[in-house]
């Protein structure tokens, strides 16, 4: 399974600090998300008496399951005392909030979350971030070399 990304919290966001999370999944949800069918598109994190949940991620319900769990429930994440001590400093300060940025499995088989620490863009800040990459996509091409590199893959 390949990561499950939250590209609009890049555009959105400035991220400040990342952290590695896991999740307490019920095991048909752990099914769903190895095949892929989740969206961490309109979800956010908050602490709450000390733990750390994540509200509005989206995981599809699993087709042979039993039981159906709701979709968009409010699941605990897995995090050391000094990590949450830390992101609830961060989080009180002004304009910060907590944004899943990716979902995926690590090499034990583990889901877990990366999530940032993020400070909200103004529209002006997103336009300038755009040009930006419109001025270095204009100037890869005048210097001839392709603006986005293909995979070339080999057959034996």
């Amino acid at each position: 399974m390949k990561s499950i990304k939250n590209r609009k919290a890049r555009h959105n966001y400035f991220i400040l600090e990342t952290y590695e999370a896991g999740i307490a999944l019920k095991g048909s949800e752990v099914k769903s998300l190895r095949k892929g069918t989740a969206d961490l598109r309109d979800s956010y994190c908050v602490i709450e008496d000390g733990e750390v949940f994540v509200v509005g991620m989206y995981i599809a319900p699993y087709d042979s399951a039993m039981g159906r769990l709701p979709t968009r429930r409010k699941r605990k994440l897995l995090l050391n005392k000094r990590e949450i001590k830390r992101m609830y400093n961060r989080v009180n300060e002004r304009g910060f909030t907590l944004i899943p940025l990716s979902l995926y499995f690590n090499e034990n088989g583990i889901a877990k979350l990366e999530i940032g620490s993020c400070k909200g863009k103004v529209k002006y800040e997103k336009r300038e971030r755009i040009e930006e990459l419109d001025m270095r996509r204009e100037a890869r091409r005048a210097m001839g070399k392709p603006t986005r590199r293909r995979r070339t893959q080999t057959r034996q």
